[in-house]
């Protein structure tokens, strides 16, 4: 028989947390499963939200932002983004992210999407914004950042999105929402404005 979609099918007997830092707690719970059997399932609590910035500037051109990321061993190519604490404002928290990252202060800011990010294991919400209006100061990363900054068009970077030179969920997302807003005229470049 369906359950109700709000009705939780999890029973949770015992729980701990195995590892907290400033950042993330991670919980491994004893469960009873959906199914009826026993078992345990672990999560990752995200103490702040994931904030992306989709900077858009009088040129139609996206600002992004490159540096190597610690858990991939890797470069990345993303758009600013940043964490703002639980009881922060999102839209402040993007405010500060495009300022430290890029100089960048923005006039107009339009909500894209709010999404999580791996739902299976963590908690992370990420709230993606579109930024206009652009306006350049002085960039002020963080310590453990250490930040290239490249501008794309809307095209090149689908494209880099869609040959995976672009890889990082809140970058591609932020893209692709950018780039179906385009398609579908529900963004009026030249000057800039959301219908």
């Amino acid at each position: 028989m369906p359950m109700s979609h709000s009705t939780n099918p999890w029973q949770v007997r015992a729980e701990k947390i195995m590892y907290e830092n400033p950042w993330i707690r991670i919980r491994e719970f004893d469960v009873i499963h959906p199914s009826g059997r026993p078992g345990i399932y672990g999560t990752v609590h995200f103490k702040n939200k994931a904030i992306g910035i989709i900077a858009l500037d009088e040129n139609n051109l996206i600002h992004l932002v490159g540096q190597f990321r610690f858990p991939l061993d890797q470069y990345s190519w993303e758009i600013p983004e940043g964490g703002g604490p639980h009881g922060e404002d999102p839209l402040d928290a993007a405010k500060r992210e495009l300022r430290e990252e890029t100089g960048l202060i923005a006039r107009y800011w339009t909500p894209l999407l709010r999404m999580h990010l791996s739902n299976s294991v963590s908690d992370e919400e990420a709230i993606i914004f579109l930024a206009t209006g652009l306006s350049q100061e002085r960039a002020e990363p963080e310590d453990t950042e250490l930040l290239a900054h490249l501008k794309l068009s809307i095209e090149e970077a689908y494209q880099w999105v869609v040959t995976g030179k672009i890889t990082d969920a809140i970058a591609v997302a932020g893209i692709l929402a950018l780039k179906v807003l385009v398609l579908e005229n529900k963004i009026n470049l030249h000057p800039i404005s959301l219908t």
